[in-house]
């Protein structure tokens, strides 16, 4: 009967109180210790584990947990893990309620991992610990030594187990995202089995790649510093690259994960091999897999704008080329100027020497190419829809100011339009003072407290806000930028000059902007 009304949870669910009978009934047929009623106990719990994601009230988890921990005391009742009956992968999961049982049910579940034989519940004993892990995150830390230290012998033992250690590296995702940058305790026994779990000339990779570059990019996310073993495995990912597989994409959060914890020595290693496997991407790969190529890019050329466009130098020809022949998806040609963005405002001085190239590839005056490039700039500005990205253009753009040569007077209009939708889309009205600010910049920004509900920053995220505070595009503020820009074109031509230079925008756009730069 039992076994009926558990697989019938979901048919019934209107039918049968199931809170009232778990409390009146089933708790107590729990707590019956004679031996003859194993059977019973073990599909009392079987039938929780059914119901308890289809009515259950929260209210009630205590007691179960309470119910849960004396059966994991009793070794014949394995079975009940088996079937999952203990509730943190489910939506009503609350931490608060857990905590005082953390401690005991890791102890006992550890217990039980060590005690059990068969490879398929070993399997299910790890999967309940990573739900375990992953539901209390950095809470877990006081109890997980003994896990640590037992891994690695699990390891070892399930050599000829694949899907073992499919679970064993599950369980070590959620260990390094608990344990943060104190993982790096783990790297003797971690940062091997990452080696051989992403190695594509090792039979096991057919099971456990997928595992193992999670693995890896969460190992880098919460890595406090570069290590030369963590450096040493990237190794692997020129193989991985040549795969073109649907693992691409972690690849490159990978990549992308490098470059954020340790430009200088990463790009000095990688950044020639790299920059080859991209060119050979790019010749057949999907519109995503070449943003995802241009992202790198441009995240490089954001965290080493000196460096960054020497090191990629083989790449940016086509990006050039790209936008002066007017791109025809939006997404590739907004990462085509969030790339040609970084490079003119950062480096100016490659930039000139990348003008110099594409005018001599195809045969151009120098003039006529910087025509083309800002006329398609400005006319293909709406296929950037990140604000950050469309700021960095109206900086780039307004970066070529002051200046006498004609063709970039010519665009000036273009520049202007640019610069005023930017301060449209990052600008905000203090309604006491009726200023405007650039929303944009990080002064502004409020420090980011984590809610209970929330994860803690990872040390990749704390990388990545550094990095925000030396960006111009949070460091600038484009009302300054515009003001000083044009002030200085004025004093290179003159007031008639300049003013003639005024007349050649749309007169709702100078209104426009000059209610935005009241008060300079």
């Amino acid at each position: 009967v039992y076994n009926a009304i558990g697989l019938a949870a979901y048919e019934l669910f209107d039918s049968v109180d199931f809170d009232q009978w778990f409390k009146n009934q089933l708790l107590a047929e729990l707590q019956v210790s004679h031996n003859r009623y194993k059977p019973i106990r073990r599909r009392v719990i079987w039938l929780i584990g059914q119901w308890i994601s289809v009515k259950f009230k929260s209210d009630l988890r205590p007691m179960l947990y309470e119910a849960i921990r004396n059966l994991l005391q009793d070794q014949d009742l394995v079975v009940s893990i088996n079937n999952g009956c203990l509730p943190v992968d489910d939506f009503e999961f609350r931490t608060d309620q857990f905590l005082p049982y953390l401690e005991s049910m890791f102890t006992l579940l550890f217990q039980l991992l060590q005690e059990v034989t068969q490879c398929d519940t070993k399997m299910h004993v790890l999967h309940v610990l990573s739900c375990v892990i992953e539901r209390v995150n950095m809470q877990i830390r006081p109890y997980v030594g003994c896990l640590v230290q037992y891994l690695p012998l699990l390891w070892k033992q399930s050599e000829e187990h694949n899907m073992l250690r499919c679970a064993i590296l599950t369980a070590l995702i959620h260990l390094v995202q608990g344990l943060g940058a104190e993982s790096k305790n783990l790297y003797p026994f971690l940062l091997p089995v990452i080696q051989l779990s992403t190695d594509v000339f090792q039979p096991p990779h057919v099971y456990l790649l997928e595992d193992g570059l999670e693995l890896w990019l969460v190992t880098l996310e919460n890595s406090p510093c570069l290590t030369p073993e963590l450096l040493r495995i990237f190794h692997n990912m020129s193989a991985l690259l040549g795969l073109s597989s649907e693992n691409l994409k972690n690849c490159f959060k990978i990549i992308n994960a490098y470059i954020f914890l340790s430009s200088p020595e990463f790009l000095q290693m990688y950044a020639t091999d790299l920059c080859r496997s991209f060119c050979e991407l790019l010749k057949d790969i999907t519109t995503e897999g070449q943003v995802q190529v241009l992202k790198v890019v441009e995240n490089v050329l954001k965290v080493n704008p000196v460096l960054g466009p020497q090191m990629f130098q083989p790449l940016l020809p086509s990006v050039f080329r790209g936008i002066i022949d007017g791109e025809r998806y939006p997404v590739v040609m907004s990462t085509y100027l969030g790339i040609m963005g970084r490079v003119l405002l950062q480096n100016a001085s490659f930039f000139s020497l990348l003008l110099s190239q594409m005018a001599c590839e195809l045969g151009q005056e120098l003039d006529q190419i910087l025509g083309n490039l800002i006329e398609m700039w400005v006319d293909r500005i709406d296929n950037i829809t990140q604000p950050e990205r469309r700021k960095l253009s109206a900086l780039a753009l307004l970066s070529f100011l002051p200046s006498l040569n004609s063709v970039i007077q010519d665009k000036f209009c273009g520049i202007v339009n640019v610069s005023v939708e930017g301060l449209h889309d990052i600008m905000t009205e203090d309604p006491e003072t009726g200023t405007y600010k650039d929303c944009m910049l990080m002064s502004h920004f409020e420090e980011c407290k984590v809610t209970e509900d929330e994860e803690p920053p990872t040390e990749q995220d704390k990388r990545k806000k550094m990095l925000a505070l030396k960006d111009p595009v949070h460091t600038v503020s484009l009302q300054q930028f515009i003001y000083e820009k044009l002030k200085a074109q004025q004093e290179l031509l003159g007031e008639q000059g300049f003013q003639a230079l005024m007349e050649t925008v749309d007169t709702e756009i100078v209104a426009q902007l000059q209610e935005f730069l009241q008060g300079f």
